[in-house]
């Protein structure tokens, strides 16, 4: 049998030690030296006695708190929503009731003092934008009440949890250059000759930054009101391999303003490139523990990747050894993406064994000065143009300048006529889910 099943969901505790006493002590003295004030005031000190444990001990049987949450996951930048609703069937009302709630969501507030009275219930609902990635917990949440004279305490216990993963945010990049496979050291995209450009056309996509202008599908362009642009069949898309360094030792910043942080949020806003262009997208990094993802270009690899970025933390493994031990599993025309702060530049000696091998690397170099360190990536960058290797340095200020993109739990409204409203963007999902 669990430890759960023997802990009781509800407690009775006596709040007031002094009640007692002072109850046994008007009894002896109505014994030993009777009078009229001793009984009228062990009547009421023994009466409200009475009364007060009748009363918690109803609470006690009757309280019960329910939980439901919309959305099973979330991003950072989604609303999140969760309705509380308590119970009392019990005749005596609970005419001060706390909400104590145990979540570990960031800058969560559920917590609530409140009343509802006997044979009735309370609904109320809480939001909260999701500001974090993350894996955490809804719940438990425990019921604080007591008798109109506070002589006993009544604790309930809520034990239903929720697991919430919180994805990272996604932001749409300027145009970055990314070698393409097969041509290192290139920062361009390779021509295609005008045959490519005009026959086998397997389908259209919608346009990312990079792409050529030539490319673009001027009918489906106009059809959509959005631009899109010609994919071909017989050009199969190289894959993108993404290395993401997670040492502690070369990381700067803190919190959201670290390396840390927004190379996760750049190497999900690649992934997401990657396979809007059509590429096969797989990410490598070690932080805590390995994580290897090869490439695919699947629906749900997005969301693979999201929920591996979502639970990252820093680790040892640099990456020079982490590009060491992938290289045997690197095919030859694909395309590494490197994310790093590390300005020493030792992986550079694993990476240009990469382009010997006809694999095209990229390298997007974290400022640390823009971060609050102190090393300088002037020299990293010289190196990296001096063996023509395709990179960006990024500052803090590139992905601080984007809005948070999430919209699960976002209502987005036009005022259409007469001052009628009509909803542009909704949910996609507003059922409510028990926790638990």
């Amino acid at each position: 049998m669990s430890m759960n099943a023997l802990t009781p969901r509800a407690r009775l505790r006596l709040a007031t030690p002094l009640w007692p006493v002072v109850t046994a002590l008007l009894l002896l003295l109505q014994l030993f030296w009777p009078a009229r004030a001793w009984m009228t005031l062990l009547l009421i000190l023994g009466g409200g006695w009475l009364v007060g444990f009748f009363w918690a001990h109803s609470l006690q049987r009757s309280l019960l708190l329910r939980r439901e949450m919309r959305y099973g996951w979330a991003q950072v930048g989604d609303r999140l929503e969760e309705r509380f609703t308590v119970f009392n069937p019990g005749w005596a009302p609970a005419l001060w009731l706390e909400i104590e709630d145990h979540s570990t969501l960031p800058h969560y507030q559920a917590g609530r003092v409140t009343a509802v009275w006997g044979r009735t219930q309370t609904v109320w609902k809480v939001e909260q934008v999701c500001t974090r990635r993350g894996l955490y917990t809804l719940g438990p949440a425990t019921l604080h009440a007591a008798d109109p004279l506070g002589i006993y305490a009544v604790e309930v216990r809520a034990p239903e949890t929720l697991a919430l993963l919180v994805l990272p945010p996604v932001f749409p990049l300027p145009a970055v250059t990314i070698a393409p496979g097969g041509q290192a050291g290139e920062g361009r995209r390779a021509r295609r000759s005008a045959l490519e450009s005009t026959v086998s056309v397997e389908t259209v996509r919608e346009y990312v930054a990079g792409d050529p202008l030539k490319a673009i599908h001027w009918p489906t362009s106009a059809r959509r009101e959005a631009l899109y642009v010609r994919q071909f069949d017989h050009t199969p898309a190289s894959d993108w391999w993404i290395f993401l360094d997670l040492e502690a030792a070369v990381q700067a910043g803190s919190g959201d303003d670290s390396t840390t942080e927004h190379g996760i949020i750049l190497a999900a806003s690649l992934a997401d490139l990657g396979l809007r262009r059509g590429h096969p997208v797989g990410l490598v990094t070690c932080g805590q523990e390995l994580v290897w993802l090869p490439p695919a270009c699947h629906s749900g690899q997005l969301l693979s990747i999201l929920r591996a970025l979502a639970v990252l933390q820093n680790g040892q493994e640099s990456l020079s050894a982490l590009l060491k031990q992938a290289q045997p599993s690197l095919q030859r025309g694909a395309s590494v993406i490197l994310i790093t702060p590390n300005v020493t530049a030792d992986w550079l000696a694993p990476l240009t064994r990469l382009l010997r091998a006809s694999i095209a690397p990229s390298v997007f170099l974290l400022d640390p000065r823009s971060f609050g360190g102190e090393a300088d990536a002037s020299g990293a960058m010289a190196l990296l143009h001096d063996y023509q290797i395709a990179c960006t340095l990024v500052r803090r200020e590139l992905l601080n300048r984007f809005p948070a993109p999430g919209q699960e739990g976002q209502w987005e409204w036009r005022i259409v006529g007469p001052g009628k409203a009509v909803p542009v963007r909704k949910p996609r999902d507003t059922g409510w889910r028990k926790l638990g």
